[in-house]
């Protein structure tokens, strides 16, 4: 089998989850980070405890906690030179109707900034936690969008998108994640504010000629 990448996912809700349960079906080995230590409902062959205990021996670090609760998370995990920060957060109102801030940053460089020594990058935010590997649309696959500033980072979370159904789809640098931050909180409209639901997902048409 080939090298795979030991994951803590910061966050046991819908997200964390279910890539929890997804990267360990594919051969990760996976720890989940929470306040509470083991929970009562545990995923097969995925481990748990406190971030602080399970950041230090992972390359990949998830973060799948709302956004309020980021920044004191990715705290709590400690030294993070040289690892991938998946940030898997949307900087949303809480009364679902915008963003925080938008426009000239992003949560994701917000992130960046205080994550010294890592490489964020912006993935798993523009489609509901039920699609996780459940994305099949009569063959076509929702795009799973994707940005940072560090190609090795990118390329060590292509599998990890692959993995739970969507097709990895590269939008840039790490500040478009500006721009997948207002889709995302277009996604959430759709779904929650004009009665969509959650089982849809955008995926980018592309052809060869104009």
């Amino acid at each position: 089998m080939k090298n795979m990448a030991k994951i803590a996912i910061v966050g046991a809700g819908n997200v964390g989850g279910a890539l929890a349960r997804l990267w360990s079906k594919a051969g990760h080995p996976v720890s989940v980070a929470t306040r509470q230590g083991s929970p009562a409902n545990q995923i097969p062959g995925v481990s748990y405890g406190r971030a602080q205990e399970i950041a230090p021996r992972t390359e990949v670090i998830a973060l799948a906690v709302p956004w309020p609760a980021a920044e004191e998370a990715l705290a709590s995990c400690g030294d993070l030179g040289g690892k991938v920060v998946i940030d898997c957060t949307n900087p949303v109102l809480p009364t679902l109707d915008g963003l925080e801030f938008g426009a000239t940053t992003s949560a994701a460089e917000k992130l960046q900034q205080q994550a010294l020594g890592a490489h964020v990058v912006k993935a798993f935010n523009t489609i509901g936690a039920v699609l996780l590997g459940n994305a099949n649309f009569d063959g076509l696959q929702p795009d799973g969008y994707y940005c940072g500033d560090d190609d090795a980072s990118k390329a060590a979370v292509i599998p990890l998108i692959a993995a739970t159904g969507l097709r990895p789809f590269d939008v840039g640098p790490l500040r478009n994640a500006r721009y997948l931050e207002a889709m995302a909180m277009l996604w959430i409209d759709l779904a929650v504010n004009r009665g969509r639901g959650p089982t849809f997902g955008f995926h980018t048409l592309e052809r060869t000629q104009p």
